[in-house]
C-alpha cells in the first residue's frame, strides 16, 4: 500500500477465487486520522468557529457612534411667492410635491410626472424648470416663483395671463399654469420676441387639447403690453 492516496480495500485479499485476509487485523488508511467520526469533525468545526469569533471580539476596538456625514437635513428654508417658510422634507421629495401638499399652492400641477409635459412649471430664479423631476433641496438657495405669484400685489393679472383669456387659450386649463409661467419668463428675457421665437420657447410645453395656436397669439399679444 502506498504511503499517500485513497485506500484500496483489495489490498487486505490475496489473489484468487477464495478470497481471505492478510494478516490478523486491520490496517488503518494512511489518509484518514485516527479516531475521526462525523461527530468529532462537526464538533472541531463548531469548537474553530467559537473561536474564530470569539478572538475578533476580544481582540476588536470599539469606536464611538456618529452621525453619517452623508445625511441629508431634513428642515428646509424655501422662498416660494417671495415667502420664507420652514418645511421639513424628505431628501427625495420633488418640488412639485413640496408646492402642492405642503405649501397647498395647487396652482402647479402634476402630468406626466416625468419631465415631459410641462405643466408643473415654475421658475427658479428667472429659470423655468419643471418641478416634478427636481428635488427640494436642490432649490432651498433659489426663490422659486409659482403661478400664482405671477399676478400683481394687488391682484391684478399679468399681462400673459390677461392676453391668454382675451385669446381663450385654455381649454381644460391643465396645462395652462405652465404655459404661463414659460410664458413669462420668455418675456423677462426676450419682451419682443417673433413668433418663431415664442414657438421655440414654448416648445416644453405640451397642450393635450391642441391650443397651442391660442396660446401663441396671447404671447405675441402680451409682448405689445409688456
Amino acid at each position: 500500500m502506498t504511503k499517500y492516496g485513497p485506500y484500496d480495500p483489495t489490498l487486505d485479499y490475496a489473489p484468487g477465487p477464495a478470497p481471505t485476509r492478510k494478516g490478523g487485523g486491520v490496517e488503518t488508511p494512511s489518509w484518514k486520522p485516527l479516531h475521526m467520526s462525523r461527530r468529532n469533525f462537526l464538533r472541531g468545526v463548531v469548537c474553530s468557529g467559537v473561536v474564530i469569533g470569539g478572538s475578533a471580539y476580544l481582540f476588536s476596538t470599539t469606536t464611538p457612534a456618529r452621525s453619517d456625514t452623508r445625511a441629508v437635513e431634513r428642515l428646509v428654508r424655501l422662498t416660494v411667492n417671495g415667502r420664507t417658510h420652514s418645511i421639513e422634507v424628505p431628501p427625495n421629495e420633488t418640488l412639485a410635491h413640496t408646492i402642492r401638499y405642503r405649501l397647498g399652492l395647487t396652482g402647479t400641477k402634476i402630468g406626466c410626472n416625468q419631465g415631459e409635459c410641462g405643466a408643473c412649471t415654475v421658475l427658479a430664479g428667472d429659470t423655468t424648470i419643471y418641478s416634478c423631476s427636481t428635488l427640494t433641496h436642490r432649490v432651498r438657495e433659489v426663490d422659486i416663483t409659482t403661478v400664482e405669484g405671477i399676478a400683481g400685489p394687488d391682484g391684478a393679472l399679468h399681462p400673459v395671463q390677461q392676453a391668454f383669456i382675451d385669446e381663450i387659450a385654455p381649454q381644460c386649463g391643465f396645462c395652462t399654469p405652465g404655459q404661463v409661467v414659460t410664458a413669462v419668463a420668455l418675456l423677462k428675457k426676450n419682451p419682443k420676441p417673433t413668433i418663431e421665437e415664442a414657438r421655440l420657447a414654448m416648445s416644453g410645453n405640451l397642450c393635450r387639447c391642441g391650443a397651442y395656436d391660442h396660446y401663441l397669439r396671447g404671447i405675441m399679444k402680451a409682448a405689445e403690453r409688456v
